[in-house]
């Protein structure tokens, strides 16, 4: 579903909790550009954002090289540096879509149960409308 329209589905409210979901739950831009700054190399900025495999693949080339990979992995190191924002961006964008659809899911779930006690309510009603003499026929039957 568009985020924009999941979004236009939301109370004021609601939207300051996807925000503060949203806040709470993505990455930090700062402890993104540390890692890559200090853990550049073995691919920590990776591990960060789960891209394991990868990750381990720049581990892997220095450790295994004794070293002489960190020319392969100080170029992949650089490139990523301009990669960075755009996970950030993609990481928040998951983020806010996951608080929008549980928001969503929690309001649907409440809609339907609200019905479906209003249902029972409706029922509740009608059996105490009953007179007595009705009720005591029917349960001798």
């Amino acid at each position: 579903m568009d985020l924009i329209y999941m979004k236009s589905k939301l109370s004021n409210q609601e939207l300051l909790l996807v925000n503060s979901e949203v806040e709470k739950n993505s990455k930090s831009t700062l402890v993104a550009y540390l890692l890559w700054w200090f853990t550049g190399l073995i691919g920590g900025h990776r591990y960060y954002f789960g891209k394991t495999g990868s990750a381990v693949a720049m581990t892997l080339i220095v450790l295994l090289t004794l070293g002489l990979g960190s020319i392969i992995t100080g170029i992949w190191m650089l490139v990523d540096v301009f990669h960075i924002s755009s996970w950030l961006k993609a990481d928040q964008k998951e983020k806010e879509q996951a608080a929008i659809q549980e928001i969503l899911m929690r309001r649907d779930l409440q809609n339907k149960s609200d019905g479906y006690s209003s249902l029972h309510d409706d029922e509740d009603v009608n059996v105490k409308n009953v007179p007595d003499s009705e009720v005591s026929s029917e349960e001798s039957k």
